[in-house]
This record gives C-alpha cells, structure tokens and sequence, in this order.
C-alpha cells in the first residue's frame, strides 16, 4: 500500500491524519506501507509523529514500512528526530529530477513571491513611520534607546580604529608620490575630502551592517521560528511597528555621528603620518584640511550616511521577517542582510556619486 499525502503535516491535522491511516489498515494490514511524502509542504514534530504511528500500525516490522520521496526540508526534520533511526526506512527508489523549465518556472514563482513580500513589508515600514509621526507618544522609547546604545555607543572602538588606521594607511600612501613634488601639505585635503565625502559613510555603513544589520536578522529571525512574531500580532501589536521602527530611529540618529567620529579619526591618523614623516606641524596640518572642506562636504557625509542606515536597517529586519525553517534559515539570512546590505549601500553610493558629478 502507498499513502500520498499534500500540504501540511503539523499539530492542525496530525490526530486526523493518524485517524485516517489506522482505518486504511484496521480491515487488512498490507505486507508492506509506503508513505509518499512529495507534495508535503511542511512537517514538523507533529507531522514526525504520524509517521511513527503509521510505522507502529506495521508491527513494527521496519523492512515493512517506507517513506518515498521526501524534500531536502522534511529530511533536514527527519535527520533531526531520527525517525529513520527508530526503524522506518527509506524507500530506494528516487524522485525524478524535475526538468530544466519546471526549475526555471519554480525559480520565478518564488522570486515573484519574495519580491511580493519586500513591497508588502516596505509599505508596512512607511505606514508605521507615518503613525509613529503622527502618535510620537507610540514609538517605543526604551527600545530605541537600547537599539541606540547597540548601534552606536558600541560600535565607536571599531569604527575609531579601522578609521584611524585607514587615514594612516592612506596618508602614507599618498606621501610616497607627493612628497616628490614637495606637494606634502596636501596630503591632509586627500585624506580630509577622501573621508569625509566618500570613505567615511561606505566605510561606517560596512561595519555598522556587519555588526547591527545581521544582529537585526538574527533577533527577529530567530523570533520568527520560535513564533513571538506571531504571538505578538495576536495580542494586538503591529510587529512592524514593534520590532522595526524603533531600530530604524535609533540608526537614523547615531549612524551619521559615528561617520562623523570616523572622519575625526581619519584625519588623525593622516595627521600622525603628516607630523612624523612628511615633518609637518599639527597646526599647518589641520589649517589645510580645514581649508580643503566645506560645510556642503560635511552635510553631504550625513546624508549618505543616513541613507545607508534606513538600507541597513530595513534589510536586516526584511531578511529577519522571511525566516523559514530552523535554525540554519537564521544563519542563512544573517549572511543574506549582510550581503545585501553591503551591496546596496555601495551601489547607492554610485548613484550619490554620479548626482554630486553632474550637481557640481
């Protein structure tokens, strides 16, 4: 006898799927069962322990019972409670490798479906920005504050020290051609406009979505598979509301602070190489580079750095939101937040780039 069984094996059907498959062998017990599991779409312990029945009802005669066709998630569910191990056996015969338009068409279907979920969780995003304006009173303080200090207070050591040695690194570069020319002073307006226009805010962005994007996707991935998301939204609370837009406040504020801890930093790395190798004064030093920058410089810095904390933020939480499975779903959208965010922040600095060109 082979059970093909669609759609879900969770604790919503698992007492009737039992039901069903003791009454298929309550008449006549089969000289052996196979229990397809193609068409299931997702299975959990409750789900396992259908099959556990099922394999009780044969006696427990394990060379009688077969489970055919499982997917890669089931058998990740499987290797898990080692149902196999318990004595059920897995059918030899195998599933066809589906064709080259059927995983094309699959692929589509999911990327659709996945960039249906991205517009349904921005418009989320802007609604309850757009409440929280509104009602200042529901933004969630202590949370913003917490996300805050995490963000920002914390990432100040790492970003002062990546930044100070990328001034150093990149004063002392420069000087091997500019002192040449005897053109040592302006080293500090290369490294000033360097970080503060560009360098800084990609730089700051980076390790701000290695540090707070992918803890971002790790707290509410991991919030996803234990389902407080989905406890909250029966309480009566917007997850959204809740969980992103607190995060999404605090990187607004302290992302172009730290930028602007990270251009202080750079420059005092160029210094340190301008004072003790191109033998300039901290004063004439620091007179060129405030000469080299301009207000419009600085503000430019913040706003980049602005737009790179909205990216980070959203696209950590978004990876978050789309956990499926178990634990290896949370490592795999870590690693995706911090991908994309990467990504989109250097391809919006591109874009930055090409309108201060044509803006100038």
């Amino acid at each position: 006898m082979t059970i093909h069984i669609e759609g879900r094996m969770d604790a919503s059907n698992a007492a009737r799927m039992i039901e069903g498959i003791k009454s298929l062998l309550t008449n006549q017990l089969p000289s052996s069962l196979t229990i397809d599991l193609q068409k299931v779409t997702y299975l959990d312990d409750f789900g396992a322990l259908v099959l556990a029945e099922s394999k009780k009802l044969m006696a427990g005669e394990k060379d009688r019972f077969f489970l055919a066709n499982a997917s890669n998630q089931v058998n990740d569910v499987l290797s898990i409670i080692d149902i196999n191990a318990s004595g059920a056996c897995v059918a030899s015969t195998r599933k066809r490798s589906d064709g080259m338009f059927i995983r094309l068409g699959e692929g589509v279907f999911r990327q659709a479906s996945d960039l249906k979920f991205v517009f349904s969780f921005i418009g989320s995003v802007c609604l309850s920005l757009f409440y929280v304006c509104l009602h200042p009173k529901s933004l969630r303080t202590n949370d913003t504050v917490w996300s805050m200090e995490k963000t920002g207070v914390d990432a100040v050591p790492i970003v002062a020290l990546i930044s100070f040695l990328l001034g150093l690194i990149m004063a002392f570069m420069s000087s091997v051609q500019l002192r040449q020319f005897g053109a040592n002073i302006y080293v500090a307006s290369l490294v000033s406009l360097s970080m503060v226009r560009e360098l800084g805010p990609i730089m700051t962005a980076i390790i701000v979505a290695g540090r707070s994007g992918s803890a971002f996707a790790a707290e509410i991935g991991t919030m996803k598979i234990t389902e407080e998301v989905d406890a909250l939204f029966t309480m009566g609370f917007d997850p959204t509301r809740f969980l992103v837009v607190p995060k999404i406040v605090a990187a607004l504020i302290v992302v172009p602070f730290l930028t602007l801890f990270s251009d202080l930093f750079a420059i005092m790395g160029g210094l340190v190489v301008g004072i003790f190798m191109l033998d300039l004064t901290a004063n004439a030093y620091m007179a060129q580079t405030i000469k080299t920058l301009t207000l419009f410089d600085v503000f430019w810095g913040f706003l980049k750095s602005g737009v790179f904390a909205l990216i980070i933020t959203v696209v950590g939480c978004l990876r978050g939101f789309q956990v499926r499975g178990g634990a290896s779903a949370v490592g795999r959208a870590t690693t995706s937040a911090v991908v994309t965010g990467i990504f989109l922040i250097i391809l919006l600095d591109s874009v930055f780039a090409i309108i201060l060109r044509y803006w100038g």
